[in-house]
């Protein structure tokens, strides 16, 4: 695990990249920010370097500090009562995780391992409360954060027992989109690095009925496929299949030729 200290200059690259680019995921806690309370959130910690599979937080763990992701992904793991591990969520830069923990001092939930390079900034519990104290937007916006979290799973877990496979796995690529969508020119790339078997944790079905599932969707001409990549190539079509009508567009990149543009 590197620290601040070492891979200096490759974190300075990284930030600055972050800067240059200068826009948070709507859906994040510090896209939903104003600049003055972004700007001292990234502030307050340090800075801490993660590699690829490294751990972030344990599952059972008594700490109460947070991470403030400021580049990268990570995956949200926890242990079924059948032993079975199971992926819970996704969160990317601008996201805090840990923040559970930090606001009701009981054991962390889920275990936090880094899906690629990872920049974050560790916030001690007692440095995160008090700016969350002093900083009202910034409590307000924690607050919606956790709510958008239990929503989440709420949805979840009424869709596992009322819907079919392939619906739930078209709602869960609608929302995948909609936090972590990135145009290009064939439609919009989730942009998370996700394997078969984790997709169909989110699902909540089999590896195997997922694949199906995507094979639907892939045949229909609604998405592609490849090595841990999804690109969507009808956000309409795929809202039909999750048996939802057409949302508010939050942003519009170029269709395929021959086709319309793609809303999310």
């Amino acid at each position: 695990m590197s620290g601040p200290a070492s891979g200096s200059q490759s974190g300075s690259r990284r930030r600055g990249v972050i800067r240059k680019v200068g826009a948070w995921p709507r859906g994040s806690l510090l896209g939903g920010l104003g600049e003055e309370t972004r700007e001292e959130f990234l502030r307050l910690g340090r800075p801490r370097q993660f590699a690829t599979g490294e751990t972030l937080m344990m599952e059972g763990d008594r700490t109460r500090h947070v991470y403030l992701l400021v580049d990268g992904c990570v995956k949200l793991t926890a242990n079924t009562e059948s032993g079975r591990l199971t992926l819970l969520g996704i969160r990317v830069g601008g996201d805090v995780v840990g923040e559970f923990a930090a606001l009701d001092g009981q054991p962390r939930v889920a275990t936090v391992v880094a899906a690629g390079p990872c920049l974050a900034r560790h916030i001690p519990h007692e440095t995160f409360v008090e700016f969350l104290q002093l900083r009202p937007e910034a409590g307000l916006a924690v607050n919606r954060a956790v709510v958008e979290k239990v929503r989440w799973s709420t949805r979840r877990r009424v869709e596992f027992g009322s819907f079919s496979t392939l619906t739930r796995l078209a709602r869960v690529l609608v929302e995948l989109a909609r936090s972590y969508g990135e145009p290009v020119p064939e439609g919009v790339m989730i942009g998370v690095a996700l394997t078969q078997p984790e997709l169909a944790a989110l699902v909540g079905a089999a590896d195997i009925t997922v694949h199906k599932a995507l094979t639907t969707l892939r045949r229909a001409g609604v998405l592609g496929t490849g090595y841990r990549r999804i690109v969507l190539h009808d956000l309409r079509r795929l809202q039909s299949f999750a048996g939802q009508g057409q949302n508010p567009s939050e942003y519009e990149v170029p269709g395929r030729p021959g086709r319309d543009s793609v809303n999310i």
